[in-house]
């Protein structure tokens, strides 16, 4: 099974048509069984950004389309909108992986909330899939990331999120929400976020990019996309990582 994740397009003043078209081309080309946008479709929550985001993710040639809110598309009332362009579910069921997908985000604040009963309902949720490869995304981050700043941004319970996560076996997160392609390991949990599809606010890494997640086996693995460039592991970013103010 191959995943493409899609992350913080931010239709509005940042968003850069020519990269969002290179993507378009490239993940098609690529025939993925899902694509997840992690968030961030627009730029601040308004409805021709609403209407534009519909249209420019309406050309991927793809059958499972998952989209999440990031807290830039709740602004500005923007939570009303999201629901009427992009109705979704929670749970998507495949031959040998499973998605939950998590809502973060909250109206008019930037950092995110997973909540009690969210956390309870993927607890049982999961309790469900034995045999299946578990995936859950989400749109801001479970864990810091090197050169993006203040942390306050953040999932406001991410502690028991992540409890969740491990008690409930997952293999993979996926999150946006910083600009910055990263992954973690924690055990046999791995978190991997994306960059900026198509954006130019960059935050330590200063190209658009995506992820691509293969299943096989019953296992996850990640790979980072630059648009335009190459296709690499996104372990190879980490394991090759250099503070970018050093010289």
């Amino acid at each position: 099974m191959r995943i493409v994740q899609l992350s913080d397009i931010h239709v509005g003043s940042l968003f850069i048509q020519q990269a969002f078209d290179s993507v378009v081309d490239e993940v098609n080309k690529l025939q993925p069984d899902a694509i997840i946008l992690t968030g961030d479709l627009t730029d601040e929550g308004i409805l021709p950004q609403f209407e534009k985001a519909r249209k420019e993710i309406g050309r991927f040639d793809c059958k499972e389309i998952i989209v999440l809110a990031g807290n830039h598309d709740y602004r500005h009332t923007g939570y009303l909108l999201f629901k009427k362009f992009f109705p979704s579910k929670s749970v998507y069921e495949f031959a040998d992986t499973v998605i939950l997908t998590l809502g973060t985000a909250r109206p008019d604040r930037d950092e995110g909330e997973v909540g009690y009963r969210q956390n309870q309902w993927m607890e049982k949720t999961l309790a469900k899939y034995t045999d299946k490869v578990k995936i859950v995304a989400m749109h801001h981050h479970l864990i810091g990331i090197p050169d993006t700043g203040t942390d306050k941004i953040i999932i406001l319970d991410a502690g028991d999120t992540l409890r969740t996560c491990l008690q409930s076996k997952v293999d993979l997160v996926l999150c946006g929400h910083k600009h910055r392609p990263w992954i973690w390991s924690l055990g046999p949990l791995e978190i991997a976020y994306a960059g900026t599809a198509s954006s130019s606010r960059f935050r330590g890494f200063f190209e658009n990019s995506y992820n691509i997640i293969d299943v096989e086996n019953g296992k996850a693995s990640v790979d980072i996309k630059i648009v335009g460039k190459k296709r690499f592991p996104l372990v190879d970013l980490v394991n090759r990582y250099k503070p970018f103010l050093e010289t």
